[in-house]
């Protein structure tokens, strides 16, 4: 079957006026050389996928309410006027091995500028000083329990009889400064 309609010349035009690139037109960015609608689109439907797969996994696989506490409690640290106070000294990673010696409680050692803060970690909990000596109020941050609060004295040392499990770091409030400590695994 011949259609006469659509007889091709030479120079690629049909008898109707159009050419190949008129009937074929696949490239809708013609208007924009640039892409953009096209990068528009794709975002778009990125977007969706995106969003399909954030309600997959919501239903298939939730995430435990003790990981969004941990995370909120994580995100509660986020005070603008803290200070951290960065690890200088961890017994399981500095310290020189004790032959025969077993259960042997956790030195640490946290800096922030002129606040020093050494604590010993054992299963029964942990002990500190804050250098210089001052009185600070202590908190324990950890996991999906509730923080424990201590209380230094004017010499700056505190106690706590909390054994610590899993992640944790502490919040000093010392006057008018904030100090946080980087977060360890007990």
């Amino acid at each position: 079957m011949n259609d006469d309609r659509y007889a091709r010349y030479d120079d690629g035009r049909y008898d109707d006026g159009l050419y190949d690139h008129d009937l074929y037109d696949d490239d809708l960015s013609d208007d924009d050389p640039s892409g953009e609608q096209d990068r528009g689109d794709e975002e778009f439907e990125a977007g969706m996928l995106e969003e399909e797969l954030r309600q997959a996994a919501a239903v298939l696989d939730p995430v435990p309410a003790e990981l969004q506490q941990i995370a909120v409690d994580a995100y509660a640290l986020h005070d603008l006027d803290a200070r951290v106070a960065e690890l200088t000294f961890d017994s399981l990673v500095d310290a020189l091995p004790v032959r025969g010696a077993t259960d042997t409680p956790r030195m640490l050692t946290f800096r922030a500028g002129e606040v020093t803060v050494d604590v010993e970690v054992t299963a029964q909990g942990l002990m500190g000083q804050v250098l210089p000596p001052q009185p600070a109020r202590i908190e324990i941050l950890g996991g999906p329990r509730p923080c424990s609060a201590l209380t230094a004295d004017d010499l700056g040392r505190f106690t706590g009889d909390v054994p610590l499990s899993g992640p944790f770091a502490l919040r000093l409030r010392t006057g008018g400064d904030v100090v946080v400590t980087e977060w360890l695994r007990a």
